[in-house]
């Protein structure tokens, strides 16, 4: 009879020569995926409770207005400011605002645009009373106010 040797010694290398193409596929995954924050935050958000949320389908037409107290209060005060774009800016610059961001839209998309406010709870109805009609002024006709999410009821 023949003897068949044993081979006892087992290979234990670990073949790694797909390993960067996975690496670079997972990068790439990751940087398509992520959001990056768009805006700084200029003013105070403590976003109030909603009883009834409704989630909206297109993104892309949404503006964001946020009203709140200046975190940096001894530059621009302690009374409520409206923050666009990253920029503080009045009541009277809204219209302004509005048909800057309508411009950015295409003809069809435009009167579709919704501008979405993010009002602190703390501030009064005063001036959110100014910017509804300052946005009823520029015809942005589609209000949302946002909130952080639905109270147990």
């Amino acid at each position: 009879m023949a003897k068949f040797k044993k081979k006892t010694k087992a290979d234990t290398n670990i073949p790694t020569s797909a390993l960067p193409d996975i690496i670079f596929m997972l990068l790439f995954f990751f940087m398509v995926t992520t959001v990056l924050r768009e805006q700084d935050l200029l003013v105070e958000q403590k976003i109030p409770q909603a009883t009834q949320l409704q989630k909206l389908q297109k993104k892309s037409l949404i503006s964001y207005l946020f009203l709140g107290k200046p975190k940096n209060t001894s530059l621009y005060g302690v009374e409520p400011r409206i923050q666009a774009n990253d920029v503080l800016i009045n009541t009277s610059d809204i219209l302004q605002w509005v048909n800057q961001e309508k411009d950015a839209l295409s003809e069809a998309e435009r009167d579709q645009i919704t501008i979405s406010l993010k009002a602190d709870r703390d501030v009064k109805m005063g001036p959110v009373s100014d910017i509804q009609f300052e946005l009823r002024e520029a015809d942005a006709r589609k209000l949302m106010y946002a909130t952080v999410g639905k109270v147990e009821e």
